[in-house]
């Protein structure tokens, strides 16, 4: 795995962190195949619990694709150019919406394009009073990728999403948690703090519970109300078949705090 993305587990956490501070944490490709490896492994491997997602300096979260190597390979006729939409945003994004444990993004600063898409794919956004939001993708004559067109209409609504794609322009913080794209929004010194205190509170809770919520609101979001009850009993009994559920209703019964094991 490339040094411009940092992999680290500890007591069930995973930590990503784009690792390219002097570029804004701009996606050239040693960075983008080294994230997709980062998210996937998180997402499969059974002893990581939850996932904090960010990106070291305090400018940018990530601004998307590495325009400066995109050009060149522009210039050079390249006919891969546009894969890398197939070969590494839509892995990223499926990796981190579908892994069954919670994801948590830490956004530091600007989160534009594929960095903003990234950011919407998580399950919680904890988000530094300085960052902003930008879509990006019509002022540089592209559409969208990385998921937002699927998860932005989906956190403000088809009309808001519209306009945010159609005049990109910048989404401070505090607007964005109006608009519900942050979760949270707190002081860009606190914010590593922060995040890894909500993470790790992931990290040690029930995780089957929280990879059957993650699986229902998505299913609820495309299917009909009887169906969504029916996907409810089936991951209902799922959850409460889980070594957790017996763990949490015996401390509630003692008046204990749960010890929850994962599974």
């Amino acid at each position: 795995m490339a040094d411009t993305v940092l992999y680290e587990v500890s007591d069930g956490l995973a930590t990503i962190t784009l690792n390219r501070p002097e570029a804004m944490n701009a996606l050239n490709i040693a960075t983008k195949v080294a994230l997709r490896e980062a998210v996937e492994s998180a997402a499969a491997d059974d002893a990581v619990r939850a996932v904090l997602l960010t990106a070291a300096g305090e400018r940018a979260f990530c601004v998307g694709q590495d325009l400066k190597e995109h050009i060149g390979l522009l210039i050079e006729g390249s006919g891969e150019i546009m894969s890398t939409v197939k070969e590494h945003y839509n892995p990223v994004v499926r990796a981190l919406t579908e892994a069954p444990k919670p994801v948590v993004a830490a956004v530091n600063g600007v989160a534009a394009g594929a960095g903003f898409g990234f950011a919407l794919a998580a399950d919680y956004r904890i988000v530094a009073d300085t960052a902003s939001f930008n879509t990006s993708f019509a002022g540089v004559a592209l559409t969208a990728d990385s998921g937002v067109s699927w998860t932005l209409p989906r956190v403000v609504g088809p009309g808001r999403a519209t306009d945010l794609l159609l005049f990109p322009r910048s989404v401070k913080a505090q607007e964005a948690y109006e608009l519900g794209i942050a979760n949270r929004v707190v002081p860009a010194d606190a914010l590593r703090a922060e995040a890894e205190k909500v993470a790790r509170a992931l990290a040690e809770g029930p995780t089957v519970a929280y990879s059957a919520l993650k699986e229902a609101v998505a299913y609820g979001l495309s299917h009909s109300l009887a169906e969504t009850l029916a996907k409810e009993d089936e991951l209902q009994t799922r959850a409460g078949a889980s070594e957790d559920h017996t763990i949490a209703v015996r401390a509630f019964v003692n008046k204990e705090k749960p010890k929850y094991l994962g599974r």
